[in-house]
């Protein structure tokens, strides 16, 4: 199937051609005419299956109508969990509609406020946010939402993960109850089904996620080694396989930096990314890293899914992510549009459990290479497929964010998903239920509410 045949009009026609587009990824061949018909949907595609051309060019075919702009009025909002992913997202949609009268604004923190203050009083169509810089705005009065026409959640399951949904919930109370919402995950879990069906009218349901979580071109396999001798071994690796470029996933910021500092002390240049690290900083070692500028770029999953590079060779994870869910999102940044890329893991004994969820999932296990002069001292056992882990913090279906406590923001503690504005006033049947926690003891006379003082 042609893009021709999904509904678009000739200047999208012509702007996706120029970027390379022949024919629409299975994402974008079911979500597209759907979105153009306006109904909402609830769509899951992993990484690197095209899902933001899936929900902008409807957008844009939905906006290619003679409108007059309005100083902070916008007519679609898309939210996104990270900076990296605002702007990637942004940057696509200015390639789509360059042939069309549409104005594009990424709005994320980390940068000043009075340039996007100002970009929003000259008026814009398309509106790209982080939730908690769009509720710093919402306070600020920079914004108004009464003209919204289309809400946009992509990778709505991260953006649970990372504790937004507290700032989902007082954007949605905000915005008009007449519009249409797409939403876009990488995963369908409950959490994400109970957010849909708090605020989506009757969403098409779209699936293109392959029962094999492996069905990407990327060749995955790891290397076992003792915790200490991490560094070494990537040293190692990067030299005798003449790697030029890689993407190296680590779990803290702290240890970040601390490996750029190593690799650089054996003569390989690398830079860090994570969450300390400015806007502007970030975003100018994300653009030397597509260039090939830098090599080698050590990142906390800030970059899991804000990274958009075609032809990105490999993938390493330095440590295992807790997870799986950031695995597959790591992976993905490889073997993108088609292309084959790989994926090396440098496992120690610790990792053991995470390991064995991670290829639970996959449905095999990942092929190990062994390294005589690297072999570890703590010996990483035989892999169980049908390993189930007693911890919580490994969790198999990816719902905890793989970031140490002490690395998480005040505001990535979980909330239970019960939104405030279902529509319909729904009486709280627990307001007035007692605890289960009966006290051993307690002299009340008959008309004393035994629990109402209860201090527990």
């Amino acid at each position: 199937m042609s893009f021709s045949k999904l509904g678009l009009s000739t200047p999208l026609l012509k702007a996706i051609a120029t970027q390379g587009y022949e024919t629409p990824t299975p994402i974008q061949e079911q979500s597209i005419p759907a979105a153009i018909q306006g109904k909402d949907l609830l769509a899951a595609a992993r990484t690197g299956t095209g899902k933001t051309a899936a929900f902008a060019l409807p957008i844009l075919e939905k906006l290619n109508t003679e409108h007059t702009r309005r100083p902070k009025y916008f007519r679609v909002l898309i939210l996104t969990p990270t900076r990296e992913l605002a702007l990637q997202i942004e940057e696509n949609i200015n390639q789509y509609s360059q042939y069309l009268d549409i104005k594009t604004m990424a709005m994320v923190g980390g940068v000043k406020l009075e340039p996007q203050k100002q970009k929003l009083i000259d008026g814009v169509d398309v509106l790209i946010a982080t939730p908690g810089r769009l509720i710093d705005m919402i306070y600020q009065r920079a914004v108004r939402l009464e003209a919204l026409e289309v809400l946009v959640l992509d990778e709505a399951d991260r953006m649970l993960d990372m504790g937004f949904i507290g700032d989902i919930e007082k954007i949605l109370e905000r915005i008009p109850l007449e519009r249409q919402n797409l939403l876009f995950s990488a995963t369908l879990s409950n959490n994400v089904r109970a957010l849909a069906k708090g605020f989506m009218n009757k969403p098409t349901e779209i699936s293109v996620i392959s029962k094999d979580a492996n069905d990407a071109k990327v060749n995955q396999w790891l290397v076992t080694v003792d915790k200490s001798n991490k560094s070494s071994l990537l040293s190692h690796l990067i030299k005798e396989n003449d790697w030029q470029q890689a993407l190296i996933f680590i779990r803290t910021k702290h240890g970040a930096a601390k490996l750029v500092s190593q690799l650089e002390k054996r003569g390989i240049a690398a830079d860090s990314i994570h969450g300390d690290r400015s806007q502007d900083v970030r975003g100018q070692i994300l653009a030397d890293f597509k260039s090939g500028k830098i090599q080698f770029l050590v990142s906390t999953d800030i970059s899991a899914r804000g990274i958009d590079i075609d032809q990105l060779p490999r993938v390493i994870n330095y440590d295992l992510p807790n997870a799986v869910d950031d695995y597959i999102h790591r992976i993905g940044r490889t073997g993108r549009a088609g292309t084959s890329g790989e994926a090396v893991s440098l496992v120690s004994y610790d990792d053991f459990k995470s390991l064995c969820s991670i290829e639970r999932r996959l449905g095999h296990i990942i092929e190990r290479r062994e390294l005589e002069e690297f072999a570890p001292k703590k010996v990483v056992p035989v892999s169980i497929l049908n390993f189930v882990p007693k911890n919580p913090n490994t969790k198999i279906h990816g719902d905890k964010d793989s970031r140490p406590a002490k690395d998480r923001p005040e505001r990535d503690k979980k909330k239970s998903i019960k939104l405030k504005h279902k529509g319909k006033n729904q009486p709280n049947q627990n307001k007035n239920r007692p605890s289960k926690n009966k006290p051993s003891s307690r002299t009340t006379d008959k008309n004393e509410d035994p629990w109402g003082n209860w201090k527990k």
